[in-house]
């Protein structure tokens, strides 16, 4: 199995629209790896993509992606499903005629099963997906919570976090484990089960003191420290969790950290003996 970071940024992308920050325009002036697009995940052997953020057009072309055995969706959040129209873009035969002679592309959308429930609720997410699967693009499979999907040889299994809206995966085949939280791991504690797996690639969390100084650098009394987790608190799942490897992405552009800062960052953990890597678009991993 091979991982590919289609997407390593978050809500807000690098650069973003209209800012003038240090990292934004750098990123504009120097292009990959100082860009990030939205949150995006494939996993090569099983050929599985999970989630489709805005620019998820982009990031299938520029990995030059063929098939792709299905999708998975962790939760309903813009950032992660609003770029689902590339079912459409992609699928879909334009220009054969007539109907019957159509070459029509149909591809696995899997939804866990609170997921298939809040698309039934936040930004017409049911009504577009049936509206795709009326035309043969997509199938639409809602699975129980504790069901597993199994691949061309691969299992998936979703399973909810603390914010119980949220799935993270695991993914097994050819002897390995990869664990894929593509967001939201506030409150969470790696079950027995999840741990030592072979790779993990997890949320950065936010930053609410500077990780190279500790100041802070978010207001204690703003929301975000009760909703979602800290750096810090993500740095405890991680050595709670003991996978071979990890990789940290949903890397924000609020939290002001280049390219740059965070190789200096991962030689900084390296020296207090935490190995994590932090993510770039169009990273590669074998797991």
């Amino acid at each position: 199995m091979k991982v590919e970071i289609l997407g390593s940024g978050g809500a807000a992308t690098i650069p973003r629209p209209g800012c003038t920050c240090r990292v934004c325009t750098e990123g504009r002036a120097r292009g990959l790896p100082y860009t990030r697009t939205g949150p995006s995940t494939f996993v090569h052997g099983p050929d599985i993509l999970f989630d489709t953020p805005e620019e998820a057009k982009l990031q299938l072309d520029r990995a030059g992606l063929g098939r792709i055995a299905g999708c998975f969706y962790s939760h309903w959040h813009p950032d992660h499903t609003l770029g689902r129209r590339v079912w459409e873009t992609r699928n879909a035969d334009f220009r054969g005629w007539p109907p019957e002679a159509k070459r029509v592309t149909r591809t696995a959308i899997y939804l866990p099963q609170q997921v298939a429930a809040d698309f039934r609720t936040y930004l017409g997410g049911r009504e577009h997906l049936e509206f795709m699967a009326a035309r043969g693009w997509i199938d639409v499979i809602e699975l129980v919570d504790g069901e597993s999907v199994d691949l061309d040889g691969y299992s998936i299994t979703p399973f909810r976090l603390a914010e119980d809206y949220v799935y993270a995966f695991v993914v097994e085949g050819e002897g390995k484990r990869l664990l894929i939280a593509p967001d939201e791991l506030n409150g969470w504690s790696p079950p027995v089960w999840v741990r030592e797996v072979d790779l993990a690639v997890l949320p950065l969390g936010f930053c609410e003191l500077d990780p190279f100084t500790g100041e802070r650098r978010v207001h204690p009394a703003h929301p975000l420290i009760r909703v979602e987790a800290t750096f810090e608190e993500t740095l405890g799942i991680v050595r709670e969790l003991g996978a071979g490897r990890t990789v940290l992405s949903h890397v924000e552009e609020m939290d002001e950290l280049s390219f740059d800062d965070l190789l200096r960052l991962e030689r900084k953990l390296a020296d207090d003996g935490l190995w994590v890597t932090f993510a770039y678009d169009t990273m590669q991993v074998d797991v």
